[in-house]
């Protein structure tokens, strides 16, 4: 029998729906619903994360238990708990939405295990209160997304949920994958996520919305109480405080996305955490190519809202948004603005930081730092190149190379240098000159460059071809790939030999290929 050290904070202190319909309807002065996962009828373990396993208490034994494989698809109830379904609101696309909730997530329990505070919540479980018009239900190819996704991002050093398990459900799901009215039967399946809790922006945009100033004031002393306990100050500064570090932990979050070339694809309200961690996988992708007005939404292929390049603008803009639903406990908008003008400088900060980290850049010269950085990402653009391959062969560049040796070191990442016209390099050979000029002021040796490089750099991403290989595979009851890119993404930034042929571009046959380019909001 598992042995999780069950707590029940979240339904023992805020309030529940008094009504256990589970029909979608509004849910009025609650913070959740009590709802049931619906019954699997032939639950299967396809793969398991045997270090969130340990975060939770858990053993390999216990994985390869009965009891994991029915608790982690929804078939028995851990004893002594009662699953529910939180509700929230947000703005979705920049527009408001009212009501959303976990419209295909449940929340199992609480664990508390070495000093931390988990939330084990499945997706893809069946319908609560809050799934309007769909089922509830989740996918084989979203929930292999999902689990590789969020331990990729994991072991790369992103902030985000976790994923524990990945199971088939034995049911069907009909879905209408690019919504163009043609739906199909589906693979059922089930994702057990864990975070710290899975509280929302939007969980105080609600209450706000409502004028329940009750249950706003309620949920907030409850969140700072429970998951930022450094938190000391009382009254209004509480509050403060506490939109200061949701602020802070967001902000680091969106640089180290940046970073790697992550593009989450629907950052609306409802999808943002208040933890500061990635969460939702649902139409994200890696930049290909460095095309900051790239995303992989189908739903925002005209307006481009959730564009790689606007990350930083949107994060700010649904900062705005739950300051606004924090007001009411402030009643002065002065000190909320106040901290909210500090993002755009502080991220500027941050974001030049890391930028010159990826470069190898050690020494602070801001003004020289400044212009290669602009310069590049302006170049990076002119022809197609992908940009984890040139971030990762820029450190085999040597203080000595000449701008065409430079040049010739990184060309791989171009995926047509044939592209590439006579102004076209000599803007290389330009940059490259400027490169080679700045690290040439450099005490650190090319070697000791290149260590420091690599370790932010990733040689491996979950490129969107590689996650739809998988899928492929699975479909066809294969999992070897599933297994083989947990192994591969849990070591990024190491070389690999072994898995050398994933450090390659995106072949021709996935640029315009269903799930290896766009997707919609339930891949």
């Amino acid at each position: 029998m598992m042995k999780l050290n069950i707590q029940n904070s979240l339904t023992d202190q805020l309030p529940a729906d008094p009504s256990s319909i589970n029909n979608p309807r509004q849910v009025e002065h609650a913070c959740f619903s009590y709802v049931q996962p619906k019954q699997p009828s032939n639950p299967s373990l396809i793969h398991a994360s045997e270090e969130v396993a340990n975060l939770i208490g858990l053993s390999q034994d216990d994985i390869l238990s009965n009891d994991f494989l029915n608790t982690f698809s929804g078939k028995t109830i851990i004893p002594g708990t009662k699953p529910y379904a939180l509700v929230y609101a947000g703005h979705q696309f920049g527009n408001w939405a009212g009501q959303l909730g976990d419209g295909r997530a449940i929340n199992l329990t609480e664990i508390f295990q070495d000093n931390k505070r988990y939330t084990l919540q499945l997706k893809g479980a069946g319908p609560t209160p809050y799934s309007r018009t769909a089922d509830g239900f989740a996918v084989l190819r979203s929930s292999i997304r999902e689990h590789l996704c969020a331990e990729a991002m994991h072991y790369l050093g992103v902030p985000t949920t976790r994923s524990l398990s990945l199971m088939l459900s034995g049911d069907e799901v009909l879905r209408d994958i690019l919504y163009n009215g043609n739906p199909a039967y589906e693979k059922g399946a089930i994702v057990c996520r864990v975070a710290p809790s899975f509280i929302r922006f939007g969980s105080f945009e609600l209450f706000a919305a409502r004028n329940d100033l009750k249950n706003l004031q309620l949920l907030t002393d409850y969140t700072i109480k429970l998951h930022f306990p450094e938190i000391e100050s009382e009254g209004i500064l509480k509050y403060l405080d506490f939109f200061q570090a949701i602020m802070q932990s967001t902000l680091e979050m969106i640089v180290h996305w940046q970073r790697i070339g992550f593009v989450h694809g629907v950052m609306n309200t409802d999808n943002m955490s208040i933890h500061g961690i990635t969460i939702d996988y649902g139409p994200y992708g890696w930049l290909e190519d460095y095309n900051p007005n790239w995303t992989p939404n189908t739903t925002d292929r005209q307006h481009k809202r959730y564009r790689f390049g606007n990350q930083p603008e949107i994060a700010l803009w649904n900062l705005y948004q739950l300051a606004n639903a924090l007001y009411p406990l402030i009643n002065d908008a002065k000190p909320l603005e106040n901290i909210l003008n500090t993002f755009s400088v502080d991220y500027q900060s941050a974001y030049l930081n890391m930028m010159r980290n990826k470069l190898g850049l050690a020494l602070p010269k801001e003004e020289e730092d400044s212009v290669v950085i602009e310069s590049l990402t302006e170049i990076l653009q002119v022809v197609e190149t992908d940009m984890t391959l040139f971030f990762r062969n820029l450190s085999t560049v040597l203080k000595v190379d000449s701008p065409k040796i430079a040049l010739d070191k990184i060309a791989v990442a171009f995926y047509n240098e044939k592209d590439l016209n006579e102004s076209d390099l000599n803007k290389w050979y330009i940059w490259f000159e400027q490169y080679s000029n700045r690290i040439n002021l450099e005490t650190q040796t090319d070697s000791e460059r290149a260590q420091q490089m690599n370790a932010i750099n990733p040689k491996y991403v979950l490129r969107n071809y590689m996650a739809q290989l998988s899928i492929d595979a699975a479909d066809k009851g294969d999992y070897t790939l599933i297994n083989e890119f947990f192994e591969l993404l849990k070591k990024p930034y190491d070389e690999q030999p072994d898995y050398e042929k994933w450090f390659a571009k995106r072949p021709d046959w996935a640029r315009d290929k269903v799930g290896c380019s766009m997707l919609s909001c339930s891949s």
